[in-house]
């Protein structure tokens, strides 16, 4: 007669997990649910609004024109042969893309509270949705790039695409990593620190400023350089001026920011597992 002890358990549950657990296959196990999840982010948004999916577009739009009256025609802030609207709107849409990640993924253990106390899933699954999802909106913002990049290049603007844009959709895996990485921490710090709730809007708009969207770095360096390092230490900085250089043959290419950006990517990333799977055993009892 077979004991328990002798029976072979297909599925273990317990809340004793390794420093750093991220079970590749378990996440695969659970790819249907990861796609609902998805679905959920992508559908739920705007299912109740009038204009839906057209939110994706009209935001990065009126806000690169605002960008472009304030910034380029008061401020006076050159973007060399780049049109002004298309640097801005090139700029706004890579970072709005890292905004929604980190800003979503921060809210991860409160919002989800109901679901993670009734049933079991790895719940790494839920941040990785948001980035997936989010990934998804901004194409469809960078399809609206692509549309007014063509125009333009009609009307003979002095834009060019270089030969490095074959790399572009590895920064932007990275710049969806980075928010992952420091959402995951933001999350688990607020289940203990609500204060922190309230500060992630106001110092993600503030980490905007100093993330070169609406200034090339080379202006920052000229005009400020006394002030200058605080966005050049900023790894979004290196992506969205990276970016620009791929889309729009402007600004600069930096190797060592680049190498810099992706170990300070996976570092943050790194931290942020380790105090995601540590928080998800006790959350439930400080939500």
């Amino acid at each position: 007669m077979n004991t328990p002890k002798d029976d072979a358990w297909l599925y273990t549950i317990s809340s004793k997990h390794k420093l750093i657990d991220f079970n590749f296959k378990e996440i695969w196990r659970y790819r249907d649910l990861l796609l609902l999840f998805v679905k959920r982010d992508v559908v739920t948004v705007y299912k109740q609004t009038i204009l839906g999916p057209l939110w994706y577009l009209i935001q990065p739009l009126f806000t690169a024109l605002t960008f472009t009256l304030i910034f380029n025609k008061i401020a006076n802030i050159e973007t060399g042969t780049v049109p002004p609207f298309l640097f801005n709107l090139a700029g706004i849409s890579i970072w709005g893309y890292f905004n929604k990640c980190l800003t979503a993924t921060s809210d991860t253990f409160k919002s989800n509270a109901a679901v993670f106390g009734k049933v079991y899933f790895p719940r790494i699954i839920v941040p990785l949705s948001i980035i997936i999802s989010n990934l998804l909106k901004f194409g469809i913002q960078l399809l609206i790039f692509i549309a007014f990049y063509v125009y333009y290049v009609v009307n003979d603007a002095a834009i060019h695409i270089d030969s490095s844009v074959v790399f572009f959709p590895l920064l932007i895996l990275l710049m969806g990593l980075l928010g992952l990485g420091i959402g995951m921490i933001i999350s688990s710090l607020v289940t203990k620190y609500r204060d922190l709730k309230f500060l992630v809007g106001f110092g993600v708009q503030l980490l905007m400023y100093v993330s070169a969207v609406m200034y090339p770095l080379a202006l920052m360096r000229e005009k400020l350089p006394k002030i200058a390092w605080i966005v050049e230490y900023n790894p979004v900085a290196y992506i969205i001026e990276t970016a620009r250089f791929m889309l729009l043959g402007t600004g600069t290419f930096s190797w060592f920011g680049i190498l810099y950006t992706v170990g300070v990517t996976f570092v943050i990333l790194f931290f942020g597992i380790i105090i995601f799977n540590r928080t998800e055993k006790t959350f439930i009892d400080t939500v």
